[in-house]
């Protein structure tokens, strides 16, 4: 992992994931599956808006923790079709994008990766 952030760096990531996130919302409509785009935008902000927050009243590495921690949590969907699962894909990739901000090593995300459950398989109908 590279040299620690400071909670000022932290939060300041985020917001601009943040903004990243709500531009993407507001061009949902433009793409092929507007819904799951949507979808996918609102998760990854609502990671963003959930990590700022623990980041208010924890240390930079507690909120790494925090951030593994839900990164295990959540159903392995990889191999799904791109606009299928999107509430889980966007959780995804906005934990995979702070991993990035923080510098975290690829080695630790592979090993929380790797907890990961399976998908619940769908009822059949």
């Amino acid at each position: 992992m590279k040299e620690p952030m400071t909670t000022e760096q932290l939060l300041q990531g985020l917001k601009h994931y943040r903004r990243i996130a709500r531009q993407d919302m507001l061009r949902a409509p433009e793409t092929p599956h507007p819904d799951a785009f949507l979808q996918h935008a609102e998760r990854r902000r609502g990671v963003y808006v959930a990590l700022a927050t623990h980041a208010e009243t924890h240390a930079p590495d507690e909120v790494i923790a925090h951030a593994l921690d839900l990164y295990r949590a959540l159903p392995f969907v990889t191999g799904t079709a791109e606009h299928e699962h999107a509430d889980i894909k966007g959780q995804e990739t906005a934990l995979e994008n702070f991993f990035l901000l923080v510098g975290l090593d690829p080695k630790t995300r592979r090993e929380a990766r790797s907890k990961r459950p399976k998908l619940p398989a769908a009822p059949s109908a």
